[in-house]
């Protein structure tokens, strides 16, 4: 009897393991790469946003799914700061971060950007899954004071 309920705890574990592995293989856009290859960057449209103490300007950010964008993040204040947005980061798919003077990151997914004072990095993504997203600053009392915004995919 023993033996009957490890062997079944046994496989109640295994499935959850297996469950878990699989949600998290969506948790970022799977075909990215093949969407970056796709795309005509040609066509890509730039947005900025400015980081400082205590805002992001402008605070609401909007893309359109399927259309390649640049988001120029520009530190303008005298700290540095993080664009965190984990679940819009999730929802993309990333091309690079590049940094004009010290180069690019290809990954697929980012969970945070942090730009030091005066410096700017420039995201290159296609955004893919529609919603509402929120984004902040990580610093410890930054949000507090306002540091939070909202980025949309429509």
């Amino acid at each position: 009897m023993k033996r009957t309920k490890r062997r079944l705890l046994w496989a109640v574990f295994c499935c959850i393991a297996v469950l878990s592995v699989s949600c998290a293989s969506v948790d970022y856009i799977a075909d990215a790469p093949a969407r970056v290859r796709a795309a005509d960057w040609g066509t890509m449209q730039t947005v900025t946003v400015a980081m400082q103490e205590f805002a992001y300007q402008p605070s609401e950010l909007r893309f359109t799914a399927g259309v390649p964008y640049k988001l120029q993040i520009r530190n303008t204040g005298m700290m540095k700061h993080y664009f965190t947005a984990e679940d819009f980061f999730k929802a993309i798919a990333t091309r690079k971060l590049q940094s004009n003077s010290d180069g690019e990151i290809k990954a697929p997914y980012f969970s945070a950007i942090e730009v030091f004072p005066d410096r700017s990095l420039d995201l290159y993504f296609i955004p893919v899954t529609k919603g509402t997203y929120g984004l902040h600053c990580t610093i410890e009392g930054h949000e507090l004071h306002g540091m939070s915004g909202t980025i949309v995919i429509e």
